[in-house]
């Protein structure tokens, strides 16, 4: 099969197309298209790590990139670590911290319920591995209990290898206390990682001022180039390479570099202050739009809805009907949402993010997440919303009969 045989047999027709599952991923932002096109055709293109002028050129090119996206993070430039993205990162700090716990005697693990799988798996793999750990509670909306985590910090923190609590979750968009939970965990000398994946890009944030000690990023949820992305180190000397390779990155992920994804990521970063002000416009759109639906439907379900949550995202159920029976109706509409997290879209069950949360499943399994971007179009929730009222009052229908 030819290249372009794929292309066209895989693509989707832009007809009035309403993208919402951004927390999935991102599609190119515009000023990353516009950045890609004349750069693919202007160079320059050389190993980063060659010596001579080109590859010197091409090095010149990424630390620039790595010094935007320090600025735009309130991060120092060596506290960034170019990598594939979070998910390689997560493994990275993981690996790191915990080998110098072990050299510490170390051997106690915490983190929040609701993390993401490559989070938790990750934790599970320790636990399977010599270490013990425990698993923070969360509130009805999705909050972690930070009682419970200065009770257990006080209880184990001699033992303790990290604390890694999300600062936003990839699910129902709450926003956790990450700025109270780094400084707890500062105060007793406990390294703190925050998955910041579904937090950066989307809402404010300031590495230094957060008092986080690791962070990532994937650059496909901000715009950027899928496959890319970094970890923010407080103390980069922290960390030991997953990657050994050749010694790039100062050592500390081995590997020639995507030099041209990692100029995405800077040009994404650098184009979303120019966004800031629709913040608190889709914040407005999002409610307008939750009350209306739950004033026709008043039995739906709005996941989180107590707690502060990014603005461009909704958690959504009508109970006894199923996520994605929804799901499909909407996609009939071209309108494109999720059931949960991208990366268990196919799984029926009530997710472990909600069953942490004591959500039951009549309500877990009917959820869809609707999640926009600053850049989503002006009328993206009126469509969405005319065809969610229409989705539920078709399947209510059938849900009687059944």
């Amino acid at each position: 099969m030819e290249v372009s045989q794929i292309t066209e047999s895989t693509q989707v027709q832009p007809v009035e197309m309403i993208y919402a599952d951004f927390n999935g991923s991102a599609p190119l932002a515009r000023e990353v298209k516009n950045y890609l096109l004349k750069r693919i055709e202007d160079g320059p293109f050389a190993n980063p790590n060659s010596i001579h002028r080109v590859g010197r050129k091409t090095l010149m090119g990424m630390e620039k990139a790595r010094e935007i996206c320090a600025e735009k993070l309130g991060a120092k430039s060596n506290q960034i670590i170019f990598n594939s993205g979070s998910t390689e990162g997560i493994a990275t700090i993981f690996h790191s911290l915990i080998q110098r716990a072990k050299e510490k005697g170390k051997d106690f693990l915490i983190i929040s319920g609701i993390e993401h799988s490559a989070v938790y798996n990750t934790f599970n793999y320790y636990l399977n591995n010599g270490f013990e750990g425990k698993v923070l509670p969360t509130s009805e909306d999705g909050v972690i209990c930070l009682d419970t985590l200065k009770k257990w910090l006080a209880e184990y923190g001699d033992r303790l290898a990290l604390v890694s609590v999300m600062a936003a979750n990839n699910e129902t968009g709450v926003i956790q206390p990450f700025k109270e939970i780094a400084k707890a965990c500062s105060e007793c000398e406990v390294p703190y990682f925050s998955d910041t994946t579904q937090l950066l890009g989307k809402y404010p944030f300031n590495f230094q001022e957060s008092g986080i000690d690791y962070a990532v990023l994937s650059g496909h949820k901000i715009g950027a180039m899928t496959g890319t992305g970094f970890v923010l180190a407080k103390d980069p000397m922290t960390l030991k390479p997953l990657l050994i390779g050749g010694g790039q990155e100062r050592g500390l992920r081995g590997g020639t570099q995507n030099y041209l994804g990692y100029e995405t990521i800077a040009v994404a970063l650098n184009a979303i202050p120019t966004k800031m002000d629709k913040f608190i416009e889709l914040a407005q759109k999002r409610t307008n739009f939750e009350k209306e639906i739950k004033k026709t439907f008043p039995q739906v379900k709005i996941i989180g809805e107590g707690a502060p949550r990014l603005p461009s995202t909704t958690y959504i159920s009508y109970p006894g009907i199923h996520g994605q029976a929804v799901q499909i109706e909407l996609e009939s509409r071209n309108i494109f949402v999720s059931t949960s997290s991208a990366c268990s879209d196919n799984n029926p069950q009530t997710s472990r993010v909600l069953k942490e949360m004591k959500i039951d499943d009549s309500i877990g399994r009917g959820v869809i997440r609707i999640s926009l971007s600053l850049c989503s179009s002006q009328n993206a929730y009126g469509k969405i919303l005319e065809g969610l009222k229409d989705s539920y009052l078709k399947l209510s229908k059938v849900a009687a009969y059944s």
